[in-house]
């Protein structure tokens, strides 16, 4: 006999993004949506076909699609002490996760051929409490290795325009962009940039160099003209490949805005995702010697933050992710401030529903728009887009029961990925997640401790 599990809510959201009493019916042994009656049903009117137990009615807290955080680097194998499937997956669960994509780097070997796409895979088995899908990665030379990954399942490709920072991921140049994109015009993929690019040679060095525990000797170093001239490169050689689709990841320049509205005028199918990071922090409120606020490119002034907010809403900016990209607390330099040594990267997962959230509501911005930018843009973008991202008959019982009231404190208690450095610790977030479901099985329980009694359930997709 078919096992069902309704959810009822009076805020369940549903593919218009607007909360309404709603009840979602769910089949256990597919883990598939089966029905939506938008009103709340009660339990006796299932007679014998639900238990008791399979009635999960969240009252008046919210009901939301599973998040789909298309950025996140998981680091394993080859650098599993930064991060690891176990750790990053629970950590993406707790915030509402219950899909990621991982990048190709930076785990060694990194995703650049079939071979290493089957490491990765192997290395995740088992281990994974959401679904986990791959980017395969771009680097110079390894164009014949692209349509195979394409067949084997990746997602779409992430190269630099800039060094990565680790040796295995070179940046590419031009002639490696014409290679790479010639090998996939006529594939169902996408290219994402990192887009930084050094079009001068670096200046040489002062005679009194300046304060590397200053968060503004480090953000002098990667200024606004570096994205702007890598967007400048991407959207001219879009216009020569205009039937591939482009992505620019973790966008921090307003200041490069105009090019990508331009080039979305022109129809080219192109792309944008900026990061919770860019919409939370500003530059002038980072303490002196704080490492963990360094990312690249970097968190700018408040008046870059707030020209980032006016394109997310008015749709120039497709989508957030977190670019989670931890590392060992060697690396991040906390103990002597060097922020200008330290690792770039910052450590979001489990958080950014709720700092988005934070933000949102000083702004006046609802919900439809947290689960646009969270579930369903981010979705379409990793090819998602059919069974993940929105409350539909038919999609994954992917399910948030969240309280958009209630608060979080940012402890390291509270965090579940590896190293427990993030900027955010000591903060009092808005809104918390309850209960994560994968394919309406329960992953996250925060009022049970979260992970207790409970297993990995997650797919690699």
């Amino acid at each position: 006999m078919t096992r069902m599990r309704a959810f009822v809510g009076q805020n369940v959201v549903l593919s218009d993004g607007l909360p309404r009493p709603a009840t979602v019916i769910t089949d256990v042994d597919t883990g598939k949506i089966v029905g939506i009656i938008e009103e709340i049903t009660p339990r006796r009117s299932f007679h014998d076909i639900i238990e008791d137990s399979d009635y999960i009615d969240a009252g008046d807290k919210y009901i939301l699609p599973g998040l789909v955080d298309a950025h996140v680097h998981l680091n394993e194998p080859g650098r599993t002490d930064w991060e690891g499937f176990w750790t990053g997956t629970r950590a993406a669960a707790s915030g509402g996760v219950t899909a990621l994509v991982d990048m190709p780097l930076n785990s060694i070997p990194p995703t650049t051929t079939v071979d290493n796409l089957a490491a990765k895979r192997d290395a995740a088995r088992g281990q994974c409490w959401t679904d986990v899908a791959f980017w395969g990665g771009v680097i110079p030379g390894n164009q014949a290795h692209l349509k195979p990954l394409v067949d084997a399942g990746v997602k779409g490709f992430k190269c630099f325009l800039i060094e990565s920072g680790v040796d295995e991921f070179p940046c590419v140049a031009e002639s490696d962009l014409r290679g790479a994109m010639d090998e996939l015009k006529d594939t169902p993929t996408v290219l994402c940039f990192h887009a930084e690019l050094e079009q001068n040679p670096a200046p040489a060095p002062a005679a009194h160099p300046a304060d590397p525990t200053l968060y503004s000797t480090f953000l002098a170093s990667r200024p606004q003209q570096l994205e702007i001239d890598a967007i400048a490169l991407i959207t001219r050689l879009h216009a020569e490949y205009p039937a591939l689709r482009l992505h620019i990841v973790h966008l921090s320049a307003a200041d490069a805005l105009p090019l990508v509205r331009a080039a979305k005028s022109a129809g080219l199918p192109l792309t944008v995702e900026t990061c919770f990071h860019y919409l939370t922090l500003s530059a002038q409120h980072i303490p002196h010697g704080r490492p963990e606020f360094k990312c690249c490119p970097p968190v700018r002034e408040d008046t870059n933050r707030e020209a980032l907010w006016a394109a997310l809403l008015e749709g120039t900016i497709d989508c957030v992710v977190s670019d989670h990209s931890p590392c060992v607390a060697s690396l991040k330099k906390i103990d002597e401030g060097d922020i200008m040594s330290a690792w770039g990267g910052i450590s979001t997962l489990g958080l950014g529903l709720s700092l988005l959230w934070t933000e949102a509501r000083k702004r006046g911005v609802g919900i439809d728009k947290i689960v646009d930018w969270l579930c369903v843009k981010t979705a379409k973008h990793a090819g998602l887009a059919d069974r993940k991202g929105l409350l539909k008959v038919g999609y994954d019982a992917d399910l948030v029961i969240w309280d958009p009231e209630g608060q979080i404190e940012v402890t390291k208690e509270l965090l579940n990925f590896k190293n427990k450095l993030t900027p955010y610790e000591g903060l009092t977030l808005d809104g918390k997640v309850e209960k994560t479901f994968l394919r309406g099985r329960l992953i996250y329980n925060s009022a049970e401790g979260g992970f207790n009694g409970l297993e990995p359930a997650g797919n690699l997709l």
